[in-house]
């Protein structure tokens, strides 16, 4: 069973039957803070990508794809996303053994890769390999390796620095959408980057044009990703006899509970990636998670819900506001709650064991909440409905991850 205190840079950690003396860098420092605008920029080009997912299925349904159902397309984004998650062990691994290179490098080729093949596909089984498959690939090995290798050069503020790096993925939330469809950019957050660049390409090239522009403009950012993000931790030699999907990890009852939570509340801002996170330096990842997680879910019911009654244009303003805060929170604060519960040294691991599970909500979420959208009509308080208990139930799983951790934690400061 894992130490849940906090390890020094100076301990002596066990790993299988080696002891690893870790001769690290000085935690942050210029190395640490470039790892984090590299990691951020890499969140932007992959996280932030992904999530336009919406505005992808609303051009495919009205062009390419119009033959086949919402349900049916929707899987070629629930693929990616979970793709994003599942490999998790396998990439972890390898970052804490070799660190991030032979992760990174490899998936920012196939990330720009799988965008171009996306520009020439017509087909609904090219679409599905192309952005489903090869882009989701891609794109987990960049989050797991961003996300990691930040985490490893913060200790006392790693709230802080994982939240500046998920705001990569809000910054590309409010700009891709724009870039990929001015019409439906509204349905995701309003652009923040690229609206003149929007305007003139998408005139000028169309739809599929455009996506080979946002190939290219990932292509450079990645390079710069490959090149900012830096391992704390030294390479050591394979451990052959360390199982891939480390079952025992979940021994763990705050570790196991926490994974159970977030899946539940995954299956269902840029203020909202940084303040928290810097919160929680102070008062503890756990409980700042369990208070997210139920405010995300009452900020369904409490107000969005509410205006699928009553109509109004300021109150789902309000809505987006709070839901964008408290939601990012919980973004900005996965890594430092999977951290927590174990040592630097195997913080890949760990990171991987939990992205699995959490791999397998993102596979099963888009398709029930399509077939829940389809049973209704076309009308959203099905969706609305099950989003909200499905997180109110994962804040009261953390929660109890959060009581199973305190009192082996050093102070309150869970």
């Amino acid at each position: 069973m894992s130490t849940l205190a906090e390890k020094s840079d100076d301990s002596i950690v066990s790993h299988g039957n080696e002891k690893i003396e870790p001769a690290l860098p000085p935690e942050e420092g210029l190395a640490g803070w470039l790892c984090v605008i590299g990691s951020s920029t890499g969140l932007f080009c992959t996280f932030g990508f992904l999530n336009a997912i919406g505005v992808f299925q609303a051009t495919y349904a009205e062009t390419t794809l119009r033959q086949y159902s919402p349900s049916d397309i929707s899987w070629i984004f629930a693929v990616q996303l979970s793709l994003m998650w599942l490999p998790g062990p396998f990439f972890g691994r390898v970052i804490d053994t070799y660190g991030p290179r032979p992760v990174i490098i490899p998936c920012s080729i196939l990330c720009v890769f799988s965008l171009a093949m996306t520009s020439l596909s017509k087909e609904y089984y090219q679409i599905f390999l192309a952005q489903g498959i090869g882009f989701g690939l891609g794109a987990g090995g960049l989050f797991t390796t961003c996300m990691v290798c930040a985490g490893q050069w913060f200790q006392r503020r790693r709230g802080l620095a994982l939240g500046i790096v998920s705001c990569g993925s809000s910054l590309g939330k409010a700009g891709f959408p724009s870039i990929v469809n001015p019409e439906h950019a509204n349905m995701e957050k309003g652009g923040v980057v690229f609206p003149v660049f929007v305007n003139r390409v998408m005139a000028r090239v169309g739809f599929y044009g455009t996506v080979r522009y946002i190939a290219l403009l990932i292509g450079i950012l990645l390079a710069a990703t490959c090149f900012l993000v830096k391992s704390r931790i030294p390479r050591r030699k394979w451990n052959h006899d360390l199982p891939w999907f480390n079952v025992r990890l979940f021994e763990d009852k705050g570790f196991l509970l926490y994974t159970i939570g977030a899946y539940l509340v995954i299956a269902g801002s840029i203020p909202g990636r940084i303040i928290p996170g810097h919160i929680a330096d102070k008062v503890g990842y756990f409980n700042v998670m369990t208070a997210v997680s139920f405010m995300t879910g009452a900020s369904i019911l409490c107000l969005w819900l509410p205006f699928v009654y009553h109509h109004s244009h300021a109150g789902l303003i309000v809505f987006a506001i709070v839901f964008g805060v408290v939601s990012g929170a919980f973004v900005s604060l996965v890594v430092p709650c999977a951290a927590k519960s174990g040592a630097l040294e195997t913080l890949g691991q760990r990171f991987g064991t939990f992205q699995a599970v959490i791999a397998i909500a993102c596979l099963t979420g888009l398709p029930i909440q399509g077939a829940i959208l389809n049973t209704k009509g076309g009308g959203y308080i099905g969706m609305e409905v099950f989003s909200a208990i499905s997180i109110i139930l994962g804040a009261f799983v953390i929660g109890g991850a959060t009581i199973v951790i305190g009192p082996s934690a050093p102070s309150k400061k869970v």
